[in-house]
């Protein structure tokens, strides 16, 4: 063993006195760009990639899914800016991406005619770099300078550069920013608010900024002013700027987040932050028509956890003290916010009910907020894809598992829609049937999911079934048409399930609060829960059972495998989290202890090693085989989990794939051609499992 792996153990051994943590092997699978490492994952890749990409099936889904992510028929994503729309478009001409601008009307017509702001090809080309477009942040209300963000490969880490959207072209003398996970908001023309890395103790330990500093245009950069400082112990602070309807800064806005789930907020007033009076658990949403909005993820005074408010700016600059909060929406126990916007002078609000949507708008007079209902399609997914702050305008998407998406342009002001485009089906559809169940957790609570199954499905327990889970960060899976799904699957016979399981935000914040820290089991009892309902309604059986999460997910699919291995014969383990000893050791783990506890305090490190997925496989125990996939460049959730949990494996003798793509970050979906890819290898493996 190298004298760096024996202090790299030693520090791990000691840092975590309970409970007792054997030696790790494989922390040398954390070294990202270490030659022993990579060398280990062009090995893994060689081998997996011999067993997928020469199944029979591969070229033909390989050849689906490039047609289906490279499509010129897409919806191309609108957003508005400078009184028209832009877009990202992204195709195999063109795999890293236009940005591009229209006007309303050229856009909402059958052939739009597109001006490209900024080639990001043409770009990665000439500077020979391998950039991603990580989108920009431009200055009303010309909105014609922008921050352009710009990854190497993917990362959250970013360069950011000021871009001329008049002359298409970046400022020659402009603001520039080296790499790094930063945060740049517009004061005005001259002036920047930043949140990096300074130098000098200016990181928080979760890798993010947590000093603000103004910076001048035409100072150096190290001359910036600081106005603001949290502590290295909070997860970051950034700020937001506070434009009235005409683009005028009327405030800056801090947020300083102590950890992942609770923050302060302060106005930056005469230079200096004001705390203003909210509890921790708040989430400022938006600012219209003079006030500022906040969801509630717990009780305050009169209103109750979940609830929608407004605070007014005025109030808050002169005393804040003495602000009168004004609540907008109270949702029920079976409803909960998903988004919110603001048009010109409303706001605009996405509520779920039992993970159904809806869209309203609300309206401030005489001390109060009014409500009207858009008309959009029932019984769908609804969500707000973007809206104009110069306008009254709201492009909104309507969707199902086998209903394509159709984009509609509201008039806020009018509450009237108007259907702007629609995508052309993708599968065939009307062969499958959607049906919502509910599967009863371990501990009596009533978990939702969404089965896509064909109509002439008989209740053998014989149909391939794919589990798709979450279960984290408040973050609801309503229905989505998935064409990859409909394609490569449900197409061939496939079954396909969403379950809405506990530490999603499917029914607000109490809906995810219930299960984190050390009543994690509950989510994993949940997804349980669901696999078993799914048998005993003999649409399928472990043997044709599959599962797939990402992410968080990654923690729930390998807390599955090796709790109950006996449920399911695939699993789809993609950028995860898996030795969650070790998880707040690696970047940007340290921000997401009040989702899963810090295992630096024995108490917190005996519930998390109970489910820990790592230090969890068995000697003697039937796993299934799993594909284990990540990221080199995945800069928030270290490759190191999947890499060490597939070495694990290997070391036990047990089955399992492994495979690292090199470019693509966190999302792994940066590039279509890669993302092509990635979903054939997906569906091959589960395919090879569930199906032959």
């Amino acid at each position: 063993m190298s004298s760096l792996l024996a202090t790299s153990l030693l520090a791990v051994l000691s840092a975590t006195p309970a409970p007792s943590v054997p030696e790790d092997p494989f922390l040398w699978l954390e070294e990202v760009q270490g030659q022993r490492a990579l060398e280990w994952v062009r090995g893994q890749n060689a081998r997996t990639l011999a067993v997928l990409e020469k199944d029979p099936r591969f070229e033909s889904f390989h050849a689906q899914a490039l047609e289906l992510l490279t499509a010129t028929d897409r919806i191309p994503k609108p957003h508005f800016r400078a009184g028209g729309v832009d877009n990202f478009w992204q195709d195999r001409t063109h795999p890293r991406g236009l940005w591009r601008h229209t006007s309303l009307d050229s856009y909402l017509s059958p052939s739009p005619e597109w001006r490209t702001v900024l080639d990001v090809d043409a770009l990665a080309r000439a500077e020979s770099a391998n950039w991603i477009f990580k989108g920009e942040y431009c200055l009303p209300p010309e909105d014609r300078l922008c921050l352009v963000a710009l990854s190497n490969g993917g990362k959250d880490a970013i360069e950011v550069r000021e871009f001329d959207t008049t002359s298409n072209a970046f400022v020659q003398v402009g603001f520039r920013l080296p790499e790094g996970k930063q945060t740049a908001a517009w004061m005005d023309e001259d002036t920047l608010l930043l949140g990096r890395d300074w130098g000098a103790d200016t990181l928080t330990d979760s890798g993010y900024p947590y000093v603000l500093k103004r910076w001048k245009r035409g100072e150096p950069l190290e001359q910036a002013t600081e106005v603001f400082r949290g502590q290295r112990s909070d997860v970051n602070a950034s700020s937001f700027a506070l434009r009235d309807a005409d683009g005028q800064l009327r405030a800056m806005l801090i947020k300083r987040a102590v950890t992942f789930f609770e923050s302060e907020f302060h106005l930056l007033t005469d230079g200096k932050p004001v705390l203003l009076p909210l509890p921790r658990k708040a989430s400022f949403q938006t600012f219209v028509a003079g006030q500022l909005v906040f969801t509630l993820e717990e009780d305050w005074g009169r209103f109750k956890q979940g609830a929608l408010i407004s605070l007014q700016l005025t109030e808050l600059q002169s005393a804040p003290e003495k602000a009168q909060p004004a609540l907008v929406l109270q949702p029920g126990p079976r409803q909960a916010i998903e988004d919110v916007a603001a048009t010109r002078g409303k706001l605009v609000v996405n509520v779920y009910e039992d993970v159904k949507g809806a869209v309203d708008v609300y309206s401030w007079a005489k001390g109060r907020w009014s409500r009207k209902r858009l008309p959009l399609p029932k019984n769908a997914s609804v969500g707000i894809v973007a809206a104009s702050v110069a306008h009254e305008r709201v492009f909104v998407e309507s969707q199902g598992f086998l209903e394509p998406t159709r984009l509609w342009l509201a008039d806020a002001a009018a509450t009237t829609v108007k259907e702007g485009k629609a995508l052309p089906a993708r599968f065939k559809a009307s062969t499958h049937q959607v049906e919502q169940f509910w599967a009863k957790s371990k501990d009596g609570t009533a978990i939702p999911y969404f089965v896509v199954r064909p109509k002439a499905l008989k209740p053998t327990g014989q149909a391939p079934t794919i589990v798709y889970g979450y279960g984290g960060f408040q973050v609801a899976k309503p229905p989505a048409y998935l064409p990859e799904v409909g394609k490569l699957w449900l197409e061939r016979g496939g079954v396909y399930v969403i379950a809405n399981i506990r530490g999603g935000g499917e029914f607000g914040p109490r809906w995810h609060q219930t299960v984190l820290r050390e009543n994690r089991q509950k989510a994993f009892d949940d997804f349980a829960a669901v696999l078993e309902d799914l048998v005993r309604r003999k649409i399928s059986s472990p043997r044709r059972l599959g599962i797939y999460g990402r992410s968080n997910g990654g923690v729930l699919t390998s807390v599955a495998m090796t709790q109950r291995p006996e449920l399911f014969n695939a699993a789809v383990i993609e950028s995860p989290l898996i030795d969650m000893l070790r998880y707040h050791k690696l970047p940007a783990g340290a921000s997401w202890v009040g989702e899963y506890g810090n295992p630096e305090v024995p108490e917190d490190a005996a519930f998390i090693a109970k489910y820990s997925a790592y230090q969890n496989l068995k000697p003697g125990v039937r796993y299934p085989k799993p594909y284990i996939t990540t990221n080199t460049k995945d800069d928030r959730v270290h490759p190191g989990h999947a890499r060490k949990f597939a070495a694990r494996l290997e070391a036990m003798g047990l089955p399992y794939l492994y495979y690292e793509n090199t470019d693509g970050g966190h999302s792994n979906d940066a590039d279509p051609m890669l993302n092509a890819r990635r979903w054939a290898l997906h569906y091959v493996y589960l395919s090879q499992q569930l199906m032959d």
